[in-house]
């Protein structure tokens, strides 16, 4: 290659590679996809990425040198999450115009060569399709957690995570985008982001400077969005394509890499997927201290989208049809940023009732009704104050074990004090609990007095035989938090204090009965379902 960094060489290369005969085994075709920073040649089994030699600021490709580092960073960093993608780093021989793969006395170019996997199983295309479940959502939420509590933590030395260091991208995200804008409106509703995003580092300085020392700046992924995420024919979401090329953008508070994917689904009018995802990640990370930075970092993560896409709107190299695709996308990022910087009404709903009356199921339908809400579940939070994880059998008998009086008044403790740090964050929240006692259910009224918002006590209900086939039905699953029996909820039966009228509580009766609950509570807020 007469330059290491020619863009003309490397154009004559990909033009090469796009021969199925320049393939070492059976190729019929080759398809060339690109992105702002590569060129992907599906061949055959295999897909093939080549860096292109451009320096943006926040990546320099233009030398051999540095395409091989990151190249090999690229494996090593997606090895974490799909090693079954990520093979290897094929050097390049021969000329530009005939190309060995991974022959040749000398490198001219390198490549990262993946299994590869059909186009219609990244998950923006199955989401589109309707093939996306519930259930993937979850699988996908625990297995994001278990990332998260495992990959290292920063350096406290380190720069990355400090206030400046989080806000500096964000900056450069305007920087690098206004130019780039032609049509006033974009231009003025991007100055609109950038000043809430001006105002909301001010505000929350001590909260980023909290998140450093408290350990949660991690090598994380980086580019968590539902094109960077593949279901399997087996069923399962492997995550790939993660931030090789800028360690700023990678070591990064656990929650700004979990913004990406929420911010996309959001974009992708699957708010309530959004909602579900988010708070099974709250069961399994306990990270509800994060929820103050998530509407910050969704900000930034749409305006990461609206840059590339502007980025690559300009770029001459991509066909037309992309390039107008590319530009209005960028407007809809744009869009959905000035969204993300409203803050949703907080409230503080609570519920009452037995085991197997539906407390869970009804919170988890209301809080994919309403954008931002948090639930907190007492099973979940009794068992993380012993130290296990929400599907962990903690054997205990009844009254014993984790159910003492002296292990409920500690949960009700925590359920008030996670319920406090929300609201204060501004977060809408839902309680739940069995909140049995009128004495248990009193705090969270006053709690809701002082912080200023309204205050509903959800009472759900059921006959007894049906409580006793719910309850028996879930024992035997073992797939819930819950571990309630039927001995436990004839306890219950016994000694539930339920509501009376000056507690004013909101009766539901079934799942038809969702969107009036969702009504009234909207209502209350003075907000629209």
């Amino acid at each position: 290659m007469s330059s290491a960094h020619d863009p003309h060489d490397q154009a004559a290369l990909i033009a090469a590679l796009r021969q199925p005969a320049r393939y070492p085994y059976p190729v019929a075709t080759v398809e060339h996809l690109q992105t702002h920073i590569s060129h992907v040649l599906l061949a055959g089994d295999y897909a093939y990425k080549i860096k292109k030699p451009l320096n943006l600021g926040f990546l320099d490709f233009t030398s051999l040198e540095r395409r091989k580092y990151y190249c090999e960073e690229e494996l090593r960093l997606n090895g974490r999450l799909a090693p079954e993608i990520y093979l290897n780093c094929l050097p390049i021989g021969g000329e530009p115009a005939n190309p060995v793969l991974g022959g040749g006395d000398t490198a001219i170019e390198y490549a990262v060569r993946m299994r590869r996997f059909p186009q219609e199983g990244l998950l923006d295309r199955v989401l589109a399709a309707g093939r996306l479940k519930p259930r993937h959502l979850d699988a996908l939420a625990r297995r994001l957690a278990e990332f998260h509590r495992a990959i290292p933590a920063a350096d406290p030395a380190a720069p990355f995570g400090k206030p400046e260091q989080v806000r500096q991208p964000m900056l450069d995200d305007f920087t690098c985008t206004r130019p780039l804008l032609a049509d006033p409106t974009d231009r003025e509703i991007l100055a609109a982001v950038e000043r809430w995003t001006l105002a909301a580092s001010e505000r929350l300085w001590p909260r980023l400077a909290e998140r450093k020392a408290g350990g949660w700046i991690r090598e994380c992924h980086g580019d968590l969005h539902l094109g960077n995420m593949v279901l399997t024919d087996a069923g399962r979401i492997v995550i790939f394509d993660c931030i090789e090329f800028n360690d700023d953008f990678r070591w990064i508070d656990v929650i700004n890499d979990l913004a990406f994917l929420t911010m996309d689904l959001r974009f992708r009018d699957a708010d309530g997927f959004a909602q579900r995802l988010l708070n099974t990640y709250l069961e399994y990370s306990g990270d509800f201290a994060g929820m103050a930075l998530l509407s910050y970092y969704q900000v930034y993560r749409a305006m990461v989208r609206a840059k590339i896409n502007a980025i690559q709107a300009s770029q001459d190299g991509i066909p037309g049809p992309a390039r107008i695709a590319a530009d209005a996308a960028c407007r809809d990022y744009l869009r959905l940023a000035l969204v993300l910087t409203q803050e949703p009404a907080p409230f503080l709903l609570i519920t009452h009732g037995v085991s197997g009356s539906g407390k869970s199921r009804r919170t988890g339908q209301l809080l994919e009704r309403f954008p931002g809400v948090i639930r907190i579940r007492s099973d979940v939070e009794r068992k993380r104050l012993f130290g296990l994880g929400p599907l962990d059998d903690s054997g205990s008998t009844l009254g014993g074990g984790l159910y003492t009086p002296e292990a409920s008044a500690r949960t009700y403790q925590r359920l008030h004090d996670l319920a406090d740090g929300l609201l204060a964050a501004g977060c809408p929240v839902l309680v739940d609990a069995t909140f049995m006692k009128r004495a248990h259910r009193q705090p969270f009224r006053e709690l809701a007095g002082r912080r200023g918002v309204p205050f509903i006590l959800l009472d759900c209900a059921a006959d007894p035989d049906t409580l006793r086939a719910r309850v028996a039905a879930r024992r035997a699953r073992g797939d819930d938090a819950a571990e309630a029996d039927i001995k436990v909820l004839e306890r219950q039966l016994r000694y539930d204090e339920p509501p009376v009228a000056d507690e004013n509580p909101l009766k539901t009766d079934g799942d038809g009965d969702v969107e009036r609950l969702a009504a009234v509570i909207a209502a209350a807020c003075n907000t629209d379902s």
